[in-house]
């Protein structure tokens, strides 16, 4: 028996780690039902961020919701954030098992 799936839309964040309360707050604002919080590691415009010390840390957020939603928070985020912080975010399509868990 196949297990329904529906497309919903994944947003990926990669941020500094000092700025997760303030995102995470915004999001519950935003409506989001629930997310997913990671460190990470990488290099880009901003030079090498390894985490070797809290300020230097990022994080990975992620949100399975539908397109409008996701479109949303990345407004939000580029209104907030964007011109101050290290912040990269995409949205990609996703099939989710599950489906009402969204």
């Amino acid at each position: 028996m196949t297990q329904p799936h529906e497309t919903r839309s994944l947003l990926t964040v990669v941020t500094e780690a000092a700025i997760e309360t303030s995102l995470l707050r915004d999001l519950d604002k935003l409506g989001v039902s629930g997310y997913t919080v990671t460190d990470a590691r990488g290099r880009g415009s901003r030079g090498v961020r390894d985490a070797a010390w809290n300020e230097a840390a990022n994080i990975r957020i992620e949100v399975i919701c539908n397109r409008a939603m996701a479109e949303s928070i990345v407004e939000h985020l580029q209104a907030h954030y964007y011109a101050n912080y290290a912040m990269v975010s995409f949205i990609r399509d996703v099939e989710v098992l599950r489906p009402e868990k969204f």
